[in-house]
């Protein structure tokens, strides 16, 4: 969860496919890892119609104020981290 909030914390949509090629996740586990998130209210997800023609909808995700919140917060405490451990 924390690689796929990281990816997301640009808090662009971003499509399935892009998020899977961003994290490295297989879809069995992308896929529900952000049905969770969505139900947790971390993420949103919309249907977004096709940029061209004949090409099924998708969905689209990006991280909602309290996601991107969550993201920030283990972003400061992995960099208080790392200064904890740079010191002799």
């Amino acid at each position: 969860m924390i690689l796929l909030l990281g990816v997301l914390a640009d808090r662009q949509w971003r499509h399935g496919y892009d998020l899977m090629k961003a994290t490295g996740l297989l879809s069995g586990t992308l896929y529900p890892l952000l049905m969770r998130m969505t139900d947790q209210g971390l993420v949103d997800a919309e249907w977004r119609e096709p940029t061209q023609a004949g090409r099924p909808a998708r969905h689209a995700y990006r991280l909602t104020a309290e996601g991107y919140a969550l993201a920030r917060d283990i972003a400061l405490q992995d960099a208080a981290l790392a200064k904890k451990e740079v010191r002799p």
